[in-house]
């Protein structure tokens, strides 16, 4: 009873609060050549890696003057051209309300210069069941953006219900309302930032309050609000001088947004190794969070930041099909296109208690991680967590409210199901973007990826071979092998060694190293000024 008792005390302590935590929060952001990976990091540990592929790509929150390809009546949907190798894909469900009044405002904006939705007609809503053959046709001309981007075989998916986001706001035109964030929750604050936006919103806008406005004043929510009103009037000023299909708008670059939506009071640095990079963020941070400007750091140093950081090895160590935990407990994690699976296995642990003890020990530990890897991955979709089976109902109960707790800091949108009776636990989370998969395997160099090496009775008759040719054709007296410590073995143990049969046919010693970094057929020559000798021979 104690030890059950322990264990609820120890993992509902750790679930507290960030505030009452204190977590150390850093982004560490790296620039390579096609590249920039970022890293956040709570208490030096990988929490998420987000990678941003220097190309034109189309990216979540784009936004496209597309033309419509084809209608597709069965599923009702469209797929809309919008300069992607893929057409993208356009459901009636994600057309939005007020889908007839932005195609009518994008032709009277081509036909005759109109700027402004604040004195046009609104059409009737879109209903919730309908036919999008009665929306929109095969070649019209649409705005949309992207809601998710292309995964695997399928095109990126879109809305047209356009929406702006900010650091505090998020404009949406033609919905014409004020939304609030419902992690704020004191209703004196929720009153004061909707009279505050109320009195800046003009007509046909909607505005959407991020829970990071709270606490802020109406000079700092006017400031971000001007910004995408400015933003939407750019794109509405080039549709006359654009053709679909093209792109009118891009979302923030992945760094600057991850600023945007993650940076906050409580993080205690942001490390670069890139001088543009460090002085974009810093600019950004002194015009949005002022006081949080100098936790930018600027890395100089001649190790790879990511290795300096520690990032390199979390990487390799927490990707990959199995992921070993603490005291035996590992994971095994396979990814599908439709879904993910999660096994957990307790290994060689130490077993002490009764069976159900162990068994909700295992889960707990591996719940923890199983919610980082989630986060880490960015998995989307189904995913299936095998635990290991509970008979209590008690105990099955903590382990789903203990993951429960531990998703809370997961911004994407998801739902957990209790655990079944089988120890089965499903999560649907909201899927944007591919699963990040980083292949932490490397390429054998002994057989080079195939399974196969050379017969160890080759090496001996290749290196005599190599001897031969340097003594015999290039008059080299003074020189050393280097090998794997087996070969090395092989070579010298015993009074009448290899070595030494070869001093006696080729009247010259061979020096021979061991190193343990080589592959077993491993072997290099060099000269007596410790050059690599490059063979012009055959053998």
């Amino acid at each position: 009873m104690f030890k059950a008792l322990y264990l609820v005390f120890f993992f509902y302590k750790r679930m507290n609060t960030e505030e009452t935590q204190n977590i150390s929060k850093e982004l560490v952001i790296t620039s390579r050549e096609t590249e920039v990976q970022i890293a956040l990091l709570e208490d030096k540990k990988l929490m998420e890696i987000h990678r941003e592929k220097k190309t034109d790509e189309c990216a979540v929150g784009d936004i496209y003057f597309g033309r419509v390809k084809k209608i597709i009546p069965g599923l009702n949907a469209a797929f809309v051209n919008i300069c992607d190798e893929k057409d993208a894909f356009l459901h009636y469900l994600d057309l939005g309300f007020h889908a007839r009044s932005l195609n009518e405002f994008v032709n009277q904006v081509i036909n005759s210069r109109k700027k402004s939705i604040g004195n046009i007609k609104l059409e009737p809503e879109v209903e919730k069941s309908g036919k999008i053959g009665n929306i929109i046709q095969a070649g019209q001309s649409i705005l949309v953006q992207i809601a998710k981007e292309p995964i695997s075989t399928k095109g990126a998916r879109l809305t047209s219900e356009i929406s702006l986001a900010g650091r505090f706001l998020v404009l949406v035109p033609f919905m014409d309302k004020i939304s609030i964030s419902q992690k704020i929750k004191n209703s004196e604050e929720r009153n004061r930032l909707k009279g505050i936006v109320q009195s800046i919103r003009p007509k046909r806008f909607g505005i959407i309050i991020r829970t990071v406005a709270q606490g802020k004043n109406k000079e700092e929510l006017l400031a971000d609000f001007e910004l995408l009103l400015e933003k939407w009037k750019s794109i509405i000023a080039n549709l006359p001088h654009v053709k679909a299909p093209v792109k009118v708008a891009s979302e923030e670059d992945k760094i600057t947004s991850i600023i945007r939506d993650v940076v906050n009071e409580s993080f205690d640095a942001v490390h670069v190794d890139n001088k543009e990079l460090y002085q974009e963020i810093k600019s950004y941070l002194a015009a949005f969070i002022p006081e949080k400007k100098d936790i930018v750091k600027l890395y100089k140093g001649q190790k790879p930041l990511y290795e300096e950081m520690n990032i390199a090895l979390q990487i390799k160590s927490s990707f990959g099909k199995v992921v070993i935990l603490k005291h035996g407990v590992y994971l095994v994690i396979e990814h599908t296109e439709a879904m993910h699976v999660i096994d957990v296995n307790s290994g060689n642990r130490l077993k002490t208690g009764t069976s159900e003890e162990n068994a909700l020990r295992v889960n707990l530990e591996a719940a923890v991680e199983i919610a980082r890897q989630i986060r880490l991955r960015d998995m989307g979709g189904i995913i299936t967590i095998d635990f290991i089976d509970l008979a209590k109902t008690a105990n099955r109960t903590l382990l789903y409210r203990t993951l429960q707790e531990l998703m809370k800091n997961d911004k994407a949108k998801h739902t957990i199901l209790p655990v079944n009776k089988f120890g089965v636990v499903q999560i649907t989370r909201q899927r944007v973007r591919a699963t990040t998969v980083i292949e932490t395997s490397e390429l054998c160099p002994a057989c080079n990826g195939t399974g196969k090496i050379k017969s160890a009775l080759l090496i001996q008759e290749e290196i005599e071979n190599m001897i031969e040719y340097l003594v015999g054709k290039q008059l080299e007296k003074n020189f050393t092998l280097t090998v794997h410590p087996f070969i090395y073995a092989y070579f010298t143990k015993g009074l009448f060694s290899k070595r030494w049969k070869w001093f006696l046919r080729f009247h010259c010693w061979v020096h021979i190293v061991p190193k343990s970094t080589y592959s077993v057929m491993e072997f290099k020559f060099y000269n007596k000024n410790n050059d690599l000798i490059v063979f012009g021979y055959e053998g």
